[in-house]
């Protein structure tokens, strides 16, 4: 469908919760990503939306695909959908808000009401698997 948001995301866990970041004026958080520039891969992008807004060097050799999930995007008509490709990854550094992020929180399973509805997909994935 035209309009549909591709998104490649950051899947960051520790003891028991997922890094998610917010926005600068948005109420929900997400899970640390963005959309890919044209000619750009997955990694690429992966590589540079990370240290945009995280400040954290992704390492390449690192990254692994987890799963791509699909849900009607926050904010926008009923119907466009985004999808988020999400990845594993190690990354040299800690994570610190940058960019257009202004909070960073490491949000529990119980605590993903507080997230977007894809992002809640993600946590139940997760969850399923014992990783939340």
């Amino acid at each position: 469908m035209e309009g549909n948001i591709d998104k490649i995301a950051w899947i960051h866990l520790r003891n028991g919760r997922m890094l998610n970041v917010r926005s600068k004026g948005k109420e929900l958080f997400y899970i640390p990503g963005g959309k890919r520039e044209p000619g750009e891969s997955d990694h690429e992008t992966l590589q540079r939306e990370i240290q945009e807004e995280l400040s954290v060097t992704v390492k390449p050799e690192t990254i692994n695909y987890f799963a791509t999930f699909e849900a009607q995007a926050d904010g926008k008509p009923e119907g466009i959908l985004v999808r988020m490709t999400c990845y594993f990854a190690e990354v040299e550094g800690e994570p610190q808000p940058a960019s257009e992020i202004e909070e960073m929180a490491w949000l529990s399973y119980e605590e993903r009401v507080r997230t977007s509805l894809v992002s809640r997909m993600i946590f139940g994935k997760l969850h399923e698997m014992d990783l939340l």
